[in-house]
């Protein structure tokens, strides 16, 4: 359920696999399934309605970058934004299992306005994953 009477948002993508994108959201990430059939899946993530739709040939190519915090950062990216324990966590459960990290967790404007944790990975399809989280949620928009 989306928090703050924000409305959830609906995000669909091509994946490769569905069997291997069912085990990294539900059984990592810890999302649940909603509707799906042969060929697509519905999630709850965090809240929000994402689907993944098997087209292999909607796949492909390199996917650009942006330079921040002399971090490449992937362009073309979705994640959410958790509250301070829960990164934390994610964090800690995600780098026990050996998850390949394009941008190591690691905490942005320290002690600065918008102070957050950030961490990117890939999904097994190669979609760019970012989760965040903001030492003060007020500041989320903050400039």
């Amino acid at each position: 359920m989306a928090q703050n009477n924000i409305p959830p948002f609906h995000f669909a993508a091509p994946i490769k696999d569905k069997d291997e994108v069912r085990s990294f959201y539900v059984d990592l990430l810890g999302c649940s399934v909603g509707r799906e059939a042969d060929k697509w899946i519905d999630l709850n993530f965090f809240g929000h309605q994402v689907s993944f739709h098997v087209k292999p040939e909607g796949l492909g190519g390199s996917e650009p970058t942006n330079p921040v915090d002399g971090k490449d950062v992937p362009v073309r990216h979705f994640g959410a934004i958790l509250d301070w324990d829960h990164w934390h966590a994610l964090a800690e459960r995600l780098q026990s299992v050996g998850t390949e990290f394009v941008i190591d967790p690691y905490i942005r404007f320290k002690g600065e306005t918008g102070e957050q944790a950030t961490m990117f990975f890939m999904d097994p399809t190669g979609h760019a994953l970012e989760f965040k989280s903001f030492k003060d949620p007020s500041q989320i928009f903050a400039s």
